[in-house]
């Protein structure tokens, strides 16, 4: 799962294959001197700069025409402080990476999302999440970052050092610099209990405050042109530690979520009159299973199958309706929706721009297999999202602007500010921070 660069013409695209860019060059940095040093350089060729990680963002948020910093060779643990209970990686670092290198030294994270292709920085910068009743945002897990500023100087932020900046950088959307290091607080490696079990989809709803409540880690995925779910929770567990077998694990994981289901997407592009009946049987491929594992192994599964997403955070008391509200869009729409809609939570927190910044939220995301149409849906699904005062996931598709979001962020001001004074003459500007910050 990753971007792809094209060493013919220069073109970098996203992994959902939606987003594509041609920078005039392109730099691999193996220190964070030589960041800086090609931050410099861009700004004295006018050039802009972004970073990407590795594109699994659906929006052009990493794309420029100027300089694009891969920071592949930025990679591994800089230091662990198990007094602190910190561990300092490399802003290149894929989470896959990070997870197993934590699990060697007998630590974890607390949370973490779904899939851990992309980069610590790319995750962070964008709001990537997972669920969860207190635990939050990876971001929310951050205790400092270094960032090389629009002047190529180096700024470490903490809440002690450089506060405001630390506040808003956690998810920084790649405004106000290039992170180079992240300090992440960790605990000692734990297990965890998963429960996966299909649930009809108005019992989830009528059950959802008590499924929350009761469960350390809730989420379910319902599937459209039916009545059914998929539940999963998570919760803490003292063992003994029962993973899932390999045989078990290669046949639910891989054969059915990933290659019958690949197999089914083709299908449903194909006829797109067969999506309802291929959503049925889809709904009830996967049995009821539970197992017991370290934390990343149960947090996170194989996402093979190519898609494009988006994903609103709405307040967590109004997800019920929002839920209902679109479910009947799809019955109505004549819309044919061949992939199931995923439901997780986070707790508020205090960063900037985080979409659950100062409320409890419940995120709804919506896919399309990659190559289906999929504006009709989104624009329908946006148009319930917004009425319930969502904020869109700044990596996910999306049609907000900074008038929105001056609306949807009551620290808005405060992000833009900083900005003003990190970046005033706009290095790291390029079209999607036009439109969500303004100019």
């Amino acid at each position: 799962m990753s971007s792809t660069a094209s060493g013919k013409n220069g073109t970098w695209r996203n992994w959902g294959g939606n987003v594509s860019a041609r920078p005039a060059r392109q730099v691999a940095p193996a220190s964070v001197e030589e960041l800086a040093d090609a931050v410099r350089r861009a700004r004295e060729d006018g050039l802009k700069v972004k970073a990407v990680g590795t594109g699994h963002s659906f929006t052009s948020i990493a794309a420029t025409d100027g300089v694009l910093i891969r920071p592949q060779l930025l990679t591994g643990i800089r230091t662990v402080d198990r007094e602190a209970m910190t561990v300092t990686v490399e802003a290149g670092t894929p989470l896959k990476r990070l997870n197993a290198a934590l699990a060697r030294e007998g630590l974890s994270l607390a949370n973490m999302g779904d899939i851990m292709e992309q980069t610590v920085s790319g995750a962070t910068s964008t709001g990537t999440h997972g669920t969860g009743r207190e635990s939050a945002s990876i971001a929310a897990q951050i205790k400092g970052l270094e960032l090389v500023t629009a002047d190529g100087s180096v700024l470490s932020c903490s809440e002690k050092e450089n506060p405001d900046v630390f506040a808003a950088a956690r998810t920084g959307l790649g405004a106000l610099g290039i992170v180079t290091a992240i300090t992440f607080a960790v605990e000692p490696l734990f297990l965890l209990t998963a429960r996966e079990e299909p649930m009809p989809f108005e019992r989830v709803l009528a059950e959802f405050d008590q499924l929350w409540a009761e469960n350390e880690h809730f989420e379910f995925y319902w599937f459209p042109h039916t009545g059914n779910t998929n539940t999963k929770r998570n919760n803490r567990s003292a063992g003994p530690e029962q993973p899932v077998g390999r045989l078990a694990g290669w046949f639910e994981d891989e054969f059915l979520s990933n290659g019958v289901f690949q197999v089914a997407q083709w299908a449903g592009r194909a006829a797109p009159a067969a999506v309802p009946a291929i959503a049925r049987i889809s709904s009830k491929a996967l049995s009821a299973r539970t197992y017991t594992d370290i934390p990343y192994k149960v947090f996170t599964s194989p996402r093979r199958v190519r898609f494009v997403e988006m994903e609103y955070a709405v307040p967590r008391a109004a997800l019920v309706e929002t839920l209902r509200e679109l479910r009947t869009m799809v019955e109505r729409s004549g819309l044919r929706v061949s992939f199931p809609v995923e439901v997780r939570t986070a707790p508020a927190d205090d960063i900037t721009l985080s979409t659950a910044s100062g409320r409890d939220s419940a995120y709804i995301a919506v896919h399309m297999f990659r190559g289906t149409p999929y504006q009709a849906y989104f624009t329908a699904a946006e148009r319930i999202f917004t009425a319930h005062e969502g904020r869109p996931h700044w990596g996910k598709v999306h049609t907000r602007d900074a008038e929105y979001f001056t609306r949807a962020y009551p620290r808005f001001g405060e992000f833009t500010a900083l900005r003003d004074r990190l970046d005033p003459e706009r290095l790291f500007q390029n079209d999607y921070l036009r439109r969500v910050l303004g100019a």
